[in-house]
């Protein structure tokens, strides 16, 4: 099946456009789709061997099924995110965990303490890279 179309919709469907065409121009009309179709076929041949070729040894180790849109189901998407391991440890996570280790043993000034007038003229105010 191609498309959901069986051999005998596509028959029908030649013997019309052949009724319709007429016998007069029928050749021109099927020589065209001909070189319609092996030209979409280089292009997929094309298309197929520039991804391989740009993905490397990687691209025999893809499972296309599961890239299939037609095989998207968010339920079990959700569930399977749900039922996955405890979450792995973010970057964020482990600066957070240091600093408040590092808090314990001993307090670290803050860059931000006192008044504004304070600093030196001509200094430049502190920035926190994380705030933005």
């Amino acid at each position: 099946m191609f498309f959901g179309l069986t051999i005998e919709k596509l028959l029908l469907i030649g013997v019309i456009a052949a009724l319709i065409v007429g016998p007069e121009r029928l050749p021109r009309y099927a020589e065209s789709l001909a070189l319609f179709t092996k030209r979409a076929r280089e292009w997929v041949s094309t298309a197929k061997t520039r991804v391989k070729d740009e993905m490397g040894e990687d691209f025999d180790d893809v499972d296309w099924r599961t890239l299939d849109p037609r095989r998207y189901d968010p339920r079990r998407i959700i569930k399977e995110a749900l039922l996955d391991d405890a979450p792995v440890a973010t970057v964020r996570a482990a600066q957070t965990a240091a600093v408040a280790s590092s808090a314990l043993a001993a307090p670290v000034p803050s860059p931000f303490a006192g008044p504004a007038s304070a600093r030196e003229p001509g200094a430049v105010p502190p920035y926190d890279t994380e705030a933005t």
